[in-house]
């Protein structure tokens, strides 16, 4: 099913009934594609990381894209510092790869990820933030709008933690296994009748967000199935790989938005022998590969 016209709306309308009313709309169509489990789930919802990283990256006026963004995630040696953009991208990783459950040690590397120390008020706002995920009064969009607004109140830097924060309250309202990254991929856009982005401190900040969470939630459902169409066409040419360990790598190309040799180096196959697998891959038409360079290549569906 997928999420019906009259709920794809592309300028904020004028009241929270109509917002909310297509939010809803389009969160039951992503909640089916959410319990359907797709074997490409795991892709899909590291793909929503990236726009949610880039997003917050652009709005902190950085000028990092998706490229670059992979770039600094998977050419970075370990134990290096991934920079601003990179250490963002890993945070918004690490919700999209796990249960959608709170944490101390969660939060905590979250708010390290974002550049933002671990002050007393910031961490009180976080906590209040699981509070509110596990009231039964609130309505998952406004806990989900609350959550922003606490923790930029706690600290106005803060606002992709709270974005974070908000998916993942969603995510525990909804009752969902994984948080599904999406707040943050539409909520910077320029739809209000003022034509700049909402600020949690806007009256109209409950309605930005119902509007926000509206397309991001019709996008993510597009996006689902444009992965799933990607993802079967690699489940289907699989059996003609014949490398040992590359069955390993049809399902972390499954489950992730890119490998690279390197990355993938620990499937019990040479770095010659991977790169003639990715390459049977692209021919087969069953992976792309992301940048267009002849060294330092990037694979994904």
């Amino acid at each position: 099913m997928g999420v019906p016209s009259w709920a794809r709306l592309e300028r904020m309308p004028e009241n929270l009934e109509t917002a909310a009313f297509s939010a809803g709309a389009a969160l039951s169509a992503l909640d089916a594609v959410v319990r359907r489990g797709e074997r490409s789930a795991g892709a899909w919802r590291q793909r929503l990381a990236l726009a949610a990283a880039e997003a917050c990256a652009r709005r902190a006026g950085r000028t990092e894209d998706v490229a670059a963004l992979r770039d600094a995630f998977f050419l970075t040696r370990p134990g290096d510092d991934f920079g601003p953009a990179g250490r963002m991208l890993v945070g918004w990783k690490q919700l999209a790869a796990s249960d959608a459950a709170f944490g101390r040690v969660r939060v905590a590397a979250a708010i390290e990820a974002f550049g933002l120390r671990p002050e007393e008020e910031l961490v009180e706002a976080a906590s209040a933030c699981e509070t509110l995920a596990r009231d039964p009064t609130a309505p998952a969009l406004v806990a989900a709008a609350e959550a922003v607004r606490m923790v930029v109140a706690a600290s106005p830097e803060a606002m992709p933690l709270g974005l974070w924060l908000a998916d993942l309250v969603l995510s525990t309202k909804l009752r969902w296994p994984h948080p599904v990254p999406l707040l943050a991929t539409r909520i910077f856009d320029r739809s209000g009748a003022n034509g700049r982005a909402a600020r949690p401190g806007d009256e109209s900040w409950q309605l930005a967000c119902a509007h926000a969470y509206a397309r991001a939630a019709a996008a993510a459902c597009d996006g689902a199935m444009e992965i799933a169409r990607r993802a079967e066409r690699l489940v289907v040419v699989a059996p003609k790989l014949r490398a040992k360990g590359a069955d390993a790598i049809v399902e972390r190309l499954l489950r992730e938005d890119a490998l690279t040799v390197a990355a993938a180096s620990g499937a019990r196959l040479s770095d010659r022998a991977l790169r003639r697998l990715f390459d049977r891959l692209v021919e087969l038409g069953a992976v792309r590969e992301l940048t267009g360079r002849d060294t330092f290549r990037i694979y994904g569906l």
